[in-house]
């Protein structure tokens, strides 16, 4: 499938839509139009449409109601869904096959007879053709509202007085669709879903453009700013480690495994698991079905469960629609998209004829605003009846006011919306239309609280990804009170809802962000996770999983979860964090399934992430490592490490330090109190990280700090914390370490920010042997165990485990160390970003004399000679260590050394 022409048509289909809509809009709703004399009441609704939400609304959703039905009826044509083709022409003609066939008069049934008027000529029209056919796919649309009627709906509105005009010519939408949908495409439903996604491309870039500004994400755009369509692969490993896992629990003599290519069996029999008899009894949820890629596949692999128990293969797709799949989303044209691909599913399997009389219809339940008025709630008293006018029922009639905002996160408070739904449904009010319209909404309201119910033994989905930075006041003020565990994104309190959602023993198959496997903000959640679950298997995939989203912008992973804790089962993980593209992952993850590969599967249980502070999901450590983390004390009983200064102006208060004159810069104070003793020096050094440089350097800033500066600092940023620690020597690192760790020290006389976070060694002697310590190999790993992302602040730095065993060996790692710091500080001092430089090498004294090539050639020898040496000690520290703590075949070097050492 060519889904960059996918892409490119899509974002120029809704460019050219807009337009024709926009342009059809204007023309209807001029004062004396001929559609408000022709059509008052579409034209008034079209009216009250623009009231109730906008005009750039209004036009958004005609032109994507068209996009999807021509899209759909392209899909159906290209697979002989239709008895004649309705926006395809027949092999050799140019013409839609329908038009052709009107205008040798065969019109289909019950078509308007307006059409063979026009097309004879007995009707006046300026582009015959061109009006015939309108009405013949309005017509068309109209016949596949009984199949389908949450895709086509009834078109006698204002949809029809703002269809696109240009439908016949070769430039046409339609015209464009046909060689991008081709026959070879439209094989696979999935088509529907990558065409949706690349429509609502622009309008994601538009709104996360907004989010630059501030603008926070509205409920009409989170769908555009959320959707991602998930790639087949990583769908199937999901599905078959869930659905196919619970079936093959239930069934160990059952050939269902050898169709799946990403599932993975269990170490050792299992016992506690949900007992299913028939497949009809089995329950699955997306709660963010987006365009129903996980169902589909869902179905599929059902469609071989019921096909393995011997059922008739006529009836198994009303089962399947009827019993096992349910699809909740917010987002009206996606909802309709999911349904649209399920029942494709199912006309594939019974052919047009059968698919056109069953009755079945895919559930997918798209979340709609429904509110209640105090005085509206008198009236719902009577819908319901007294018995079932319960606070939990008043409450949970209250809870969908915005349910276009918090979607499945919403969790009903009544406990049995399917028993009040059944008894609202079967009372009859009559002619009472004040009465049937709140049934109806209690009706609606009921359904949805009913789709959320936690009642399935599989929920599945690649839920949103948006942080709390974006969120909407509402949907912020909601997550801080719902789900203050996992408030600081989408993803997480979808995963946490995946919880409560799925009966015990039932399993949660996601693919979100990585961040919750380690990141602070997570730890209490995380918590959760592995205290009332059992994760079975991930997929850590990292960045570029998913070739649709350029560069490195999210790092993701899939996983399963078993809805109730075994803290000694050991899961398995596939590390997929390497590879390149989704084809890298893909082919990683088949090989280590597969057991093709030299790396095996990693396993580890929750009792092992409990070893290590924080609880990060760190699978791929070992028990040597995590051993550490369980005898020795975290780093922060020995030293104390403190965040700095953040001005909220630096381009204020800080300077290069060649920027400013000598005299009035102060170096080497033990103290503001010192320093402010000459009112001529204001300026002093300025510990504000920098780029990756190890033992010493990265010293070019200082800050004005005079006391009228200090008081004004005061008030700014985040207050000069720590002040008291500011011009003592530290040990430092930088926030961001994108590279490799690389720890600093700095000498007397600087004040730190909050980018160069600082610890305070007891002593000179503890500062080197500290410093040796967090340059070594193994804290490089734990950093990236406790945090992968680009920040390592202070709290990860003081869960680090002290190196109480290296202090017997400092005889050794101080002069090493202290060689080191000499080596980097004369590396830093040969450059002009050294207040202390003197002269360049290459025209030192040292050299006079020499040719410019000997002396080249004189100081490379000399450079090469302090890499060297720089490798030789590193390497002589991590040796230390790695003898001190048994890790002899853990740390091996993953970066050369000499690659990251010197500036030179």
């Amino acid at each position: 499938m060519d889904t960059n022409a996918l892409k490119k048509f899509a974002q120029a289909a809704r460019n050219l839509l807009i337009d024709q809509v926009t342009s059809k809009l204007d023309a209807v709703l001029a004062e004396n139009s001929a559609a408000r004399r022709e059509a008052p009441k579409a034209t008034k609704d079209l009216d009250n449409a623009i009231k109730r939400t906008s005009k750039t609304q209004v036009i958004e959703q005609v032109a994507y109601t068209w996009f999807n039905r021509f899209t759909a009826l392209r899909f159906m044509d290209a697979n002989g869904y239709t008895q004649v083709r309705v926006v395809s022409p027949a092999e050799g003609a140019t013409r839609p096959e329908i038009l052709s066939e009107a205008m040798a008069g065969n019109l289909p049934d019950k078509a308007p007879t307006s059409i063979d008027a026009l097309l004879n000529g007995r009707a006046p029209s300026n582009d015959p053709q061109a009006e015939a056919y309108r009405q013949l796919l309005v017509h068309t649309c109209n016949q596949w509202h009984g199949p389908m009627p949450f895709l086509f709906e009834q078109i006698d509105d204002y949809t029809e007085l703002l269809m696109p005009e240009d439908l016949l010519s070769q430039t046409s939408i339609l015209s464009e669709l046909r060689k991008v949908m081709t026959e070879d495409a439209c094989q696979d439903v999935e088509i529907i879903g990558w065409l949706y996604q690349f429509y609502i491309s622009e309008k994601k870039d538009q709104v996360f453009a907004g989010l630059k500004k501030n603008q926070k994400i509205t409920a009409e755009n989170i769908p555009a700013a959320t959707q991602l369509f998930t790639p087949h692969w990583i769908v199937r490993y999901l599905v078959e480690n869930s659905l196919g896992r619970l079936w093959l629990l239930n069934r160990p003599d059952s050939n269902l495994a050898e169709r799946m290519d990403y599932y993975i069996a269990p170490e050792e029999p299992e016992t506690d698991f949900l007992r299913i008899t028939r497949p009809e009894e089995i329950r699955i949820c997306d709660p963010a079905a987006g365009s129903g890629h996980m169902l589909t596949y869902a179905f599929d692999l059902l469609y071989a469960i019921y096909e393995e128990e011997g059922y008739d293969p006529t009836e198994i797709p009303a089962l399947i629609l009827t019993n096992n799949l349910t699809g909740v989303e917010i987002d009206d044209r996606a909802g309709a998209l999911g349904g649209f691909a399920l029942a494709m599913k199912a006309a594939a399997k019974l052919g047009r004829r059968r698919f056109l009389r069953i009755e079945a219809k895919p559930d997918i339940c798209v979340l709609q605003n429904v509110a209640f008025t105090e005085a509206e709630m008198q009236d719902v008293a009577t819908v319901v009846g007294k018995d079932l006018f319960t606070d939990e029922l008043r409450e949970t009639l209250g809870q969908f006011e915005q349910a276009k905002n918090f979607g499945s996160l919403i969790v009903p408070k009544l406990r049995d919306p399917a028993e009040a739904l059944r008894v609202v449904e079967a009372r009859d009010f009559g002619g009472d239309l004040l009465l049937k319209e709140v049934q109806e909404r209690v009706v609606a309201v009921l359904r949805m609280a009913e789709a959320l119910s936690p009642k399935y033994h599989v929920v599945v989905a690649n839920p949103p990804y948006l942080g709390r930075s974006g969120m909407n006041d509402q949907l912020s003020s909601f997550a801080r009170q719902s789900y203050s565990d996992s408030k600081s994104d989408l993803f997480a309190m979808f995963m946490e809802r995946g919880q409560t959602i799925t009966s015990k023993f039932g399993y949660i198959a996601m693919i979100n962000m990585q961040s919750w496997m380690f990141l602070s903000s997570y730890e209490k959640m995380r918590g959760k996770v592995l205290s009332d679950t059992t994760i079975l298997s991930m997929a850590h995939l990292g960045e570029r999983a998913f070739d649709s989203i350029g560069g490195a912008v999210v790092s993701t992973t899939a996983f399963v979860l078993y809805n109730s804790r075994h803290s000694d089962l050991r899961g398995d993980y596939l590390r997929l964090v390497e590879g390149k593209s989704e084809r890298e992952k893909y082919t990683k993850m088949r090989d280590a399934i597969s057991g093709a590969n030299s790396s095996p599967l990693f396993r580890a249980s929750a009792n092992d992430f409990t070893k290590i502070p924080g609880n990060p999901i760190a699978y791929w450590v070992s028990e040597q490592t995590r051993s550490i983390f369980e005898t020795e004390n975290p780093i922060s009983e020995r030293v104390t490490a403190k965040q700095g200064l953040g001005t909220g102006e630096d381009a204020k208060f800080f300077r290069y330090f060649w920027e400013v004159s000598n005299s009035k810069s102060s170096f080497g104070k033990h103290s503001a109190k010192e320093m402010w003793q000459d009112p001529s020096k204001r300026w002093v050094p300025l510990n504000k990280g920098g780029s990756t440089r190890k033992w010493y350097g990265n010293q070019e800033f200082l800050i004005s700090f005079s006391k009228s500066d200090r008081d004004l600092l005061k008030t700014l940023g985040n207050h000069l914390p720590s002040e008291n620690l500011y011009f003592k020597p530290t040990l430092s690192w930088s926030d961001i370490t994108s590279a490799t760790n690389s720890f600093r020290l700095y000498p007397t006389g600087f004040i730190f920010s909050n980018t160069g976070h600082c610890s305070f060694p007891k002593s000179e002697e503890d500062a080197f042997v500290l410093l040796s310590y967090c340059n070594n190999r193994f804290v490089d790993r734990m950093t990236k165990i406790l945090n992968p992302t680009i920040h390592f602040h202070v709290g990860y730095f003081n869960l680090l485990p002290d190196p109480s065993r290296l202090f017997a060996q400092k005889s050794k790692l101080v002069p090493a160390t202290k060689e080191l710091v000499s080596i980097a500080n004369s590396d830093w001092d040969a450059y002009e970003t050294s207040w202390d430089f003197s002269t360049l090498p290459l025209v030192s004294e040292d050299h006079r004399g020499e040719t410019l090539e000997g002396t080249y050639t004189t100081l490379r020898t000399h450079w090469q000679g302090m890499t060297d040496e720089m490798q030789r000690l590193e390497e002589e520290n991590n040796r230390i260590f790695i003898d001190a703590y048994g890790l002899q075949d853990e740390l091996t070097p993953e970066v050369p050394l000499n690659e990251i050492t010197l500036t030179c």
